[in-house]
């Protein structure tokens, strides 16, 4: 369990930096990504390629953005963490929220792991 902690600290680290390639860095080529809001899932992703991408355009939305981890729960092929995220938009975003507004969020990402590469993402808020 340790490892996978260390994973997900590393993920959660390079993402709070911006850095897409040490994102993925632990991700299997494979990896599928899901993004659910209030239940409803609003973003599917297969594949690497697909989550770069993704990545690269969503770090554009912010000047600074934090996630912080508050908890792991692991299971036998997954381990949750519940997160609280703190944002400052870049730009002003089609559901009305203004250019350098401030995001404070809670929420959950269930990584799923196939020994030490994570095949599954899914963030839950």
């Amino acid at each position: 369990m340790h490892q996978r902690e260390q994973i997900i600290r590393n993920y959660i680290n390079a993402y709070n930096n911006f850095d897409i390639d040490g994102m993925v860095s632990d991700f299997d080529p494979a990896v599928t990504f899901e993004n659910s809001s209030n239940g409803e899932i609003n973003l599917s992703l297969k594949g690497l390629p697909a989550f770069k991408e993704q990545a690269e355009q969503a770090k554009n939305l912010f000047s600074k953005r934090q996630q912080t981890i508050k908890s792991f729960k692991h299971h036998p092929d997954r381990t949750e963490i519940e997160i609280g995220y703190k944002a400052v938009l870049a730009v002003d975003l089609p559901n009305g929220l203004k250019k350098n507004e401030e995001l404070n969020l809670t929420g959950r990402s269930i990584f799923t792991f196939s020994d030490t590469k994570v095949i599954a993402l899914s963030d839950l808020s």
